[in-house]
């Protein structure tokens, strides 16, 4: 381009935006979005990452744009330099201008592909240096002591994507695994590669699984060039956020980084020990806590597969007053050597509903011990102060029929006491059940179009026909998952109350998935009210909770159903029976 993007110093540059077009389709739905930035002497072809894409939809970003690129990568692709903007400010919209001055087009000649310099210019100020033009394969286990040319983010790879370098820290590798089948045998491992843009799984089989294992170190950061495959990736063995996954070839060149602090450490997006109560059962969560208690070894053999596999019972406690048990297992459990009260944090654990909430540290997931960032702190902090001190309640406990209040979340309560107790006032929740007959079921918005990948959950909004977006995972799906968020109006001798449940509920209720609902609400509208009537009028064992919900500027108590059951009649005329015992005891 003439040196004038390869040779930029500062640290952002203002433009103007005249012409902005979608991509074609990829193949995972996924949008992109290309658009022309003119700085009144030139103009040059841009893509727009897709964590700006919102800019584009909102109309923040449009034509006639006057705006700060912030952050931004200098590409070859087919042989022409464009900027992947990873991240910009719109400062002004100056009017639906074709352009401003006459700016002339940027272009590299071919026979100087090999000179240019493409910087890249994030916003911690890194900048990219001269590749290598070639590589020797007896140099794979070497530190790299030259720059790399084009350091592509992990966020634009693609199977469209050639001659790429990635510069990426290591935050997991798996053990190596093999198999033995009737027709093949082998080995493999995998990592887990990030940098500041995203994330993504690389896996090696065989030759590259010798050649590389050792080299990968987790915590490390590499330079890692293609060719290697790029693929759709198996979500069934990953819970990162993206599309694609790695498989090494044998021509993979990987280098470890002289430089290792430039690239982020492991990002998390933690949930409190305290919310997990009202987090679905197989959800993918991130979570802090203070190692209470360290757990012996003990073994179990799996039922699929009549292997025997090592696991460990921790228990994690937080400033919320609550300890849940979380589960690791395999080489991490039986060499498990953490101290009790160490701040430990968990990437990757798996939401279990078995005796209460618990936790499972999937074989993806990570672990680490006293991590330094601002939730550790505090929690180190608070558990110093006071937290070494305090009783926590248990959610393995809280199956068992305990609440944070002491008394027992399996101890009925009549609609009339519900309010005249007053539950949900105070600042923790309140958790108790309630035997009570459905005579109203509201079927407006009865459920909602939710992103299909396991574990997100998050409602999704249809762009084209075909073409439904999930802002959390920054996918494109061909079509949604409907999940129920029913609000019913239930009934005893005593009142009637309005409860919230979701999709779990939802089928036992309805005796039928959404998805299924809204299909046959599509085709038979008259099908549809006959489930309706069914399911009303059916009476019910619901295991509730009552909490204060802020609505705007108003105050209201929401009680939302955790789990519901039909009645059990010999079970319910025992409780009745030592109900009335009591009285005549007392």
């Amino acid at each position: 381009m003439e040196g004038a993007l390869d040779d930029i110093k500062e640290r952002e540059r203002e433009g103007s935006s005249f012409r902005i077009k979608p991509l074609a389709p990829q193949p995972n739905g996924q949008e992109r979005y290309r658009a022309v930035f003119s700085d009144i002497s030139n103009y040059v072809q841009t893509m727009i990452a897709t964590q700006a894409n919102h800019l584009v939809k909102d109309g923040i970003l449009r034509k006639g744009c006057l705006v700060r690129l912030k952050s931004f990568q200098s590409n070859a692709i087919k042989g022409k330099k464009i900027l992947i903007i990873l991240d910009l400010e719109v400062l002004q919209h100056l009017g639906e201008y074709e352009k401003i001055g006459d700016p002339k087009p940027l272009e590299t000649k071919a026979e100087d592909e090999e000179k240019a310099t493409p910087t890249m210019v994030s916003g911690n100020g890194t900048y990219g240096a001269k590749a290598p033009t070639s590589y020797d394969s007896r140099n794979v286990r070497q530190a790299s002591s030259s720059g790399h040319a084009t350091i592509y983010p992990i966020e634009a790879i693609s199977p469209y994507s050639h001659k790429w370098t990635i510069k990426a820290r290591c935050t997991s590798k798996s053990a190596i695994k093999t198999w033995h089948r009737s027709n093949s045998e082998g080995k493999l491992f995998s990592v887990n590669l990030l940098d500041d843009s995203g994330e993504i799984r690389a896996t090696g089989f065989n030759d590259q699984c010798d050649s590389l294992y050792d080299l990968f170190q987790e915590g490390s950061v590499y330079y890692i060039s293609s060719p290697c495959r790029v693929q759709i990736a198996k979500k069934q063995f990953s819970n990162l956020n993206n599309d694609y996954e790695l498989t090494f070839e044998r021509d993979t060149i990987v280098e470890k980084a002289e430089d290792q602090d430039s690239v982020p450490q492991v990002r998390f997006n933690f949930t409190t020990i305290g919310d997990l109560q009202s987090v679905e059962k197989d959800t993918t969560i991130d979570v802090i806590g203070v190692l209470k208690e360290v757990g012996p070894t003990s073994q179990i053999t799996s039922k699929t597969t009549n292997k025997p596999y090592d696991k460990r019972d921790l228990t994690l406690v937080d400033n919320t007053g609550f300890s849940v048990r979380l589960t690791v297992w395999g080489n991490l459990a039986t060499n498990f050597d953490t101290l009790p009260e160490s701040v430990v944090a968990f990437k990757g654990v798996k939401v279990s509903d078995f005796g209460g909430r618990s936790l499972s540290l999937l074989s993806s997931g990570t672990m680490t011990v006293d991590p330094d960032i601002e939730e550790a702190h505090r929690l180190k902090g608070w558990y110093d102060a006071q937290g070494r001190s305090d009783t926590f309640t248990s959610h393995a406990s809280m199956s068992d029929g305990t609440t944070p209040g002491g008394g027992k979340l399996d101890q009925y309560k009549t609609i009339a006491q519900i309010r005249e107790e007053q539950l949900g006032m105070s600042e923790a929740a309140d958790f108790f059940s309630l035997k009570a007959t459905i005579i109203y079921i509201k079927q407006d918005n009865v459920s909602y179009p939710a992103c299909p990948s396991q574990g997100c959950n998050k409602k999704v909004s249809e762009l084209d026909p075909g073409q439904w977006r999930c802002e959390r995972c920054d996918k494109t799906y061909p079509k949604p998952e409907y999940r129920y968020i029913m609000l019913i109006n239930v009934s005893d001798h005593t009142g009637q109350l309005w409860l919230n449940c979701f999709d779990e509920v939802g089928r036992l209720i309805m005796g039928t998935t959404a998805d299924e609902l809204v299909n046959m609400e599509a085709e038979n509208k008259y099908e549809t009210s006959e489930l309706f009537q069914e399911a009303n009028c059916q009476t019910w064992n619901f295991r509730c909770k009552a909490k204060m919900d802020h609505y705007g500027e108003q105050q209201r108590i929401r009680y939302q159903i955790s789990s519901a059951k039909p009645v059990n009649y010999s079970d319910e005329a025992a409780r009745l029976a030592n109900f009335i015992q009591s009285y005549s005891l007392a």
